[in-house]
């Protein structure tokens, strides 16, 4: 493959190139690169992670929903296996396990803590902007590499999800070290790295399902037209991708599927106790057209509650614009012109490959996360950053370069620059108690950098003085660019975050979807099975950090919290009204002191009621009806079976049905999915109630069964 010269990534000529000491070498790079591409590469790397790491316990257990499945994880390796909510594998999440079995050998490791939980999506996160440097550099060098790994670290999006629990960290890593291998196939005629590359797309899809494979067009049209060899030899290495695709996919869905279903817990999400109905139901085409899956979330529309309403501009919404939209227009016209520019070179061109890999990743999730009518958190356009990023880094570049030739270069470079300036100004006046004044100085600054770009800069203009005009405009660029993702990381890094539905920086009038501010767990007011314990082993009322669980109330921060993860308690993440479970400290040492032999320490609705008491006491909940309350499962049967064979005793029920599902619907204080009347008619007229400070537990012990 004809590689692309990039005189910056060469050291001094001739006699100049002197060897380099280890530590030199160490910190410089080899000799024949220059001095700065290696403190650049150490620079943003230890960007992304103080960005990252800084104060990463902030959220506490963040989408609690994912935390309780990482403690399950942690305490037995069949739950580790399947996903499951709690150690004693009643129901799994609504997601497969990888990034729970991560989260879980955390813990496992490190012991039960917000850090612990939330360390694999901060490192994933370094390790993604690492990955992304390499794969750029390859395609278009250090300087765009650089650039690259900049944008990527600081998009606000980037900041949210790799600071939290959500399984997109670890998707977006996978994906991007599966682009990174592309392009190392294209210069091998060898299969290893398609082997690769699609294995860590398979990979991706048991962290997410069917959204791993939104990258497939891209890296197909990538790899069909630009790899080395002839047409017989790429049709191969296709073949074999897609058998790889397929096989490295499906082996943990086959396995599930073959063991019987007495022997494992119920597929949380599904209508039918089963993984394949799950990817193509609601965590598939139901997301894309809506009305498919249990409870709400899974109705027409159901995207309109989080996102917007479907369309062109969707990106650039009050809900999706401050996450992502910055550089976007950026992006595009780096496409245009990086494949205009191209135009004439060969067909294996690194910087074709490049171009054609990151514009159809952009291109494709654009439209799909516009036009799909299903569930849309707006916090899944993380997955379009590697590309906004990749593609900003290389037009850049290739833009600049395109101004000492011609002027064109130079006016498109201005005119790029000032749109997204302005595109920046009109997202910042959203939020004008936000950083007033920014977006204002945002539009000053472009308009002064756009001024000095569009001035030629061809051979008539060579010299000392006109390049440092242009460097001082390429300066005040930089910062009328960045300016505002960095004020929105920022925001978002010294902010609390629970529930299913964040959102990085400012909230935005105008914007849909529910709370996503407003952490839980320690730190925040919910205790871990860290707390100290008396001499009967009932939990006291001690925090570490010297909080306290509140006295009969709802935990501060939330927790669990909107589809994709339960429902979180006000003030914090989550749907407002959320389940009214209480933490009252004296009704979960009445809990851990009499469940005796009994698995589950306690059934109750939903997992937004059973993370919190889960994550306190460290004992599996029945998290009944999976995580918003509507899962088909338990049946009445199946719930006098457990208590008639002892393995569950204590039933908690909320102060009635609320919600869209009527009678205890999901997410409604102590509503049940499936047979909810049923459930709560048995349970109220059967076991024993037992009130302490004011909340009703029910003890079915000895209740009748039949």
């Amino acid at each position: 493959m004809s590689a692309v010269v990039h005189p910056s990534d060469l050291g001094p000529p001739g006699n100049a190139v002197l060897s380099r000491g280890r530590l030199s070498a160490l910190v410089l790079g080899p000799a024949e690169q220059a001095t700065w591409v290696r403190p650049a590469f150490i620079a943003v790397t230890f960007l992304a992670a103080f960005v990252y790491l800084w104060d990463l316990t902030i959220s506490g257990w963040a989408n609690a929903y994912y935390s309780m499945a990482a403690q399950a994880a942690s305490q037995s390796w069949s739950a580790w296996f399947f996903g499951s909510l709690d150690s004693a594998n009643f129901i799994t999440l609504d997601k497969p396990p990888l990034s729970t079995m991560l989260m879980g050998l955390s813990v496992r490791v490190l012991g039960l803590s917000s850090w612990s939980v939330l360390l694999p999506q901060a490192l994933a996160g370094v390790a993604t902007v690492v990955v992304l440097y390499r794969a750029v550099r390859r395609s278009f060098g250090p300087v765009a590499a650089t650039i690259a790994g900049v944008v990527m670290a600081l998009m606000p999006v980037s900041v949210l999800i790799f600071r939290y629990d959500d399984p997109d960290a670890l998707l977006t890593l996978l994906l991007v070290a599966a682009a990174a291998a592309l392009l190392r196939a294209l210069e091998d005629e060898r299969m290893r790295w398609v082997v690769a590359a699609a294995a860590l797309v398979g990979l991706g899809f048991l962290t997410k399902y069917l959204q791993a494979y939104l990258v497939l067009p891209a890296f197909a049209m990538t790899y069909g037209i630009t790899a080395a060899g002839g047409v017989r030899h790429r049709v191969a290495g296709l073949a074999v991708a897609l058998a790889t695709v397929v096989v490295a996919s499906s082996w943990w869905v086959a396995i599930v599927e073959l063991v019987p279903t007495t022997s494992r817990p119920f597929i949380g999400g599904s209508t039918t106790n089963s993984v394949v109905e799950l990817i193509f139901g609601y965590d598939g085409f139901g997301r894309i057209f809506g009305g498919s899956g249990p409870g709400p979330a899974g109705g027409p529309g159901g995207g309109a509650n989080f996102s917007g309403e479907a369309g062109l501009l969707r990106l650039f919404n009050a809900e999706f614009g401050g996450q992502i939209a910055w550089l976007i227009p950026f992006a595009v016209v780096a496409l245009v012109t990086g494949l205009w520019s191209r135009r004439h070179a060969e067909r294996t061109d690194r910087a074709i490959a490049g171009y054609l890999l990151w514009g159809a990743w952009l291109v494709t999730h654009v439209v799909v996360f516009s036009f799909m009518s299903g569930i849309v958190h707006t916090y899944y356009a993380v997955a379009l950053a590697p590309a906004i990023a990749a593609l900003v880094g290389a037009g850049s570049v290739e833009l600049w370069h395109w101004r000492a030739r011609s002027w064109v270069g130079g006016l498109i470079l201005a005119a790029t620059v000032l749109a997204s300036a302005a595109l920046a100004w009109g997202l910042l006046e959203r939020t004008p108690e936000f950083a007033p004044g920014l977006g204002w100085a945002i539009l000053a600054v472009g308009g002064v950098a756009a001024l000095i770009l569009a001035v030629p800069a061809g051979a008539g203009a060579a010299g000392a003085g006109p390049r440092r005009v242009g460097i001082v405009g390429v300066s005040l660029a930089a910062v009328a660019l960045l300016a505002g993702p960095v004020a929105y990381a920022a925001d978002t890094v010294g902010t609390a975050y629970g529930g299913g539905d964040p959102a990085a920086g400012p909230t935005v009038a105008g914007s849909g979807g529910f709370p996503g501010r407003g952490g839980s767990g320690p730190g925040s007011g919910v205790p871990d099975d860290t707390l100290p314990k008396g001499p009967d082993g009932a939990l006291d009322g001690a925090v570490p950090g010297g909080g306290a669980v509140p006295s009969g109330g709802v935990v501060p921060g939330g927790f669990g919290g909107g589809f994709d993860g339960g429902f979180g308690g006000a003030p914090g993440g989550g749907r407002p009204g959320g389940p009214d479970v209480t933490t009252d400290q004296a009704v979960i040492d009445y809990l851990v002191a009499n469940r005796g032999d009994a698995t589950w320490l306690v059934a109750v609705s939903g997992s937004g009621s059973a993370a919190p008491i889960q994550l306190a006491t460290g004992q599996p909940v029945m998290s009944m009806g999976g995580f918003s309350g509507s899962d088909a499962s338990p049946t009445l049967e199946a719930l006098q079976r457990y208590v008639a064979s002892g393995e569950l005793r204590f039933v908690l029920i909320g102060s009635g049905p609320s919600g869209p599902g009527g009678s205890g619907g999901p997410a409604g204080p102590g509503g049940f999915g499936g047979g909810s009347s049923e459930i709560r008619s048995w349970v109220t007229g059967t076991c024993t109630p037992v009130d302490i400070g004011g909340t009703t537990i029910y003890d079915c012990a000895g209740a009748t069964v039949g």
